[in-house]
């Protein structure tokens, strides 16, 4: 079976929620995405109001509040919101990435070693049984070594430990300065039978939102060797199907995934920054042209909103005084302009009673954007 470029295209927006909003709350909606990128604490917020009905965002407020939606870093070593009855598991399928990348020379340059770390994660999940500040950790952690821990030590123990983000401040639960807090679901397994059954679950949840997809793309979405994801694949390999992409590459996918016609209509979107749909793959050409990819994604990681028009970013997008500046890198018909406008209107009314200027710390990348056709979205 063969899948044509529209069609994996169509695919993804369907399973992301993008072809039209569905009525569901906000923790059934971000276990249908799987994994919303969370670094920006505006961002599962503006991921959600692109994807649900008459999204409240005092519902996400509340499922951060009593932990059906977790914050926490997780795939891509990047933080994630993720419904809490996937933390544990995801947690588990990443633990080697984490211990391997959090534990090495930076880490050890404080003079403690990986096994030190693993000593200490159970007293510190134990001590995070209620929200903590970092000051609060970092003076734990030298009560513990007796001495002022270097700077390696806590960047290195907060990641390895499975700790979550406490909601601590509006307008979007989390500010600036992170509290930690342990997960009620107690530890993940840290062996590597678990951590590889834990991965093929990670990759069939992965197909279900992002799918069909590459051992490329799973090794991407989760920060895992090519060799790891090709052999939880293979594990799978009974319960999937496979298909031929675009460039004659395989595909893998679960059986009866929607899979819609390359002609479904896909309506017009202002995505958040950072929104997983752009990183999620190796291939992100599936929903960001090559030609645009290091116009939307920074040097140094940053991932500016997106104008998302026929399934495919076309510009980018910023509040400003009267509403929402949208700047198209390619012509636009007016029936796409009107679309956007009827959402930078939503938007703008959406972010009244939260941050009407969200984003301003990254105003400045628009000094440097390519020639576009730019034109102000009333938000009246």
């Amino acid at each position: 079976m063969t899948i044509t470029a529209r069609e994996l295209n169509r695919s993804t927006l369907a399973r992301q929620l993008l072809l039209r909003r569905e009525p569901l709350d906000a923790a059934e909606g971000v276990r249908r995405v799987v994994a919303l990128q969370a670094q920006q604490p505006a961002s599962p917020y503006l991921a959600l109001w692109n994807r649900l009905a008459d999204f409240d965002p005092a519902g996400l407020d509340a499922a951060f509040t009593d932990h059906a939606v977790v914050k926490a870093t997780l795939m891509r070593l990047t933080l994630h919101a993720v419904h809490a009855e996937d933390h544990a598991v995801f947690r588990e399928a990443m633990h080697p990435v984490i211990r391997a990348s959090r534990l090495g020379s930076r880490f050890t340059a404080s003079g403690l070693t990986a096994e030190d770390a693993e000593k200490l994660v159970p007293g510190l999940l134990e001590f995070a049984g209620r929200p903590r500040t970092t000051a609060e950790c970092e003076a734990w952690l030298g009560e513990r070594l007796g001495a002022r821990p270097g700077p390696g030590a806590w960047w290195g123990l907060r990641q390895f430990t499975p700790l979550l983000h406490a909601p601590t401040a509006p307008p979007w639960s989390f500010g600036h300065r992170p509290s930690y807090i342990a997960p009620r679901t107690g530890p993940p397994r840290t062996d590597a039978e678990s951590s590889a059954a834990s991965l093929r679950t990670l990759v069939v949840r992965y197909l279900s939102g992002f799918g069909p997809a590459s051992v490329a793309d799973v090794a991407q979405f989760a920060m895992v060797t090519r060799s790891r994801a090709r052999a939880a694949l293979a594990e799978l390999a009974g319960e999937l199907d496979r298909l031929e992409g675009p460039e004659g590459e395989e595909l893998f996918d679960l059986p009866g995934a929607p899979r819609p016609d390359a002609t479904a209509p896909a309506p017009p979107r202002l995505m958040a920054m950072w929104d997983s749909v752009l990183l999620a793959y190796a291939d992100r050409g599936r929903i960001l042209p090559p030609a645009y990819r290091r116009v939307v994604i920074r040097a140094n990681g940053d991932v500016l909103p997106t104008l998302l028009v026929d399934g495919y970013v076309a510009g980018v997008w910023r509040p400003v005084d009267g509403g929402i500046e949208a700047a198209a890198f390619h012509p636009l018909p007016e029936e796409v302009w009107e679309g956007l406008a009827v959402e930078a209107r939503s938007l703008v009314g959406f972010l009244a009673g939260r941050e009407p200027e969200v984003y301003w710390r990254y105003g400045h990348w628009w000094n440097r954007l390519p020639d576009a056709t730019v034109r102000l979205l009333p938000g009246g």
